[in-house]
């Protein structure tokens, strides 16, 4: 019996979710203006929009993870976000986990006798 797409659709937001995370925090090493953020994620194949993408840096920036300034650029004032030092030890901490689960899934999607298809 084929599963329903509304399952795969959930299942596959919940794993998005944390890497979202991850890849938002790697791309805040250096200094981005949301909006270009988004883009760059993007452009790297990792899609996030704008309704995401806000509420996920201002929950960061709460935690302690980033910090923001304000600044006019083109006329406009736009917010820019950074990796604070917590955020940077945080993100080497998730990079090391990420590997470690990474590196497992890989083998247990390979040896565990899954062929293409979930058969």
């Amino acid at each position: 019996m084929p599963i329903s797409g509304d399952i795969v659709e959930a299942l596959r937001l919940e794993l998005r979710r944390g890497t979202l995370i991850l890849a938002v925090l790697g791309t805040l090493r250096a200094e981005k203006y949301g909006y270009t953020l988004k883009t760059e994620l993007g452009a790297l194949g990792i899609e996030i929009d704008e309704g995401a993408l806000y509420p996920m840096l201002r929950r960061l920036e709460t935690q302690g993870l980033l910090t923001s300034e304000w600044r006019e650029e083109a006329k406009r004032q736009k917010r820019f976000y950074r990796l604070s030092d917590d955020g940077a030890a945080a993100l080497a901490q998730l990079t090391a986990e990420w590997r470690t689960m990474n590196a497992s899934l890989g083998y247990i999607l390979e040896n565990s006798g899954l062929k293409e298809g979930g058969q």
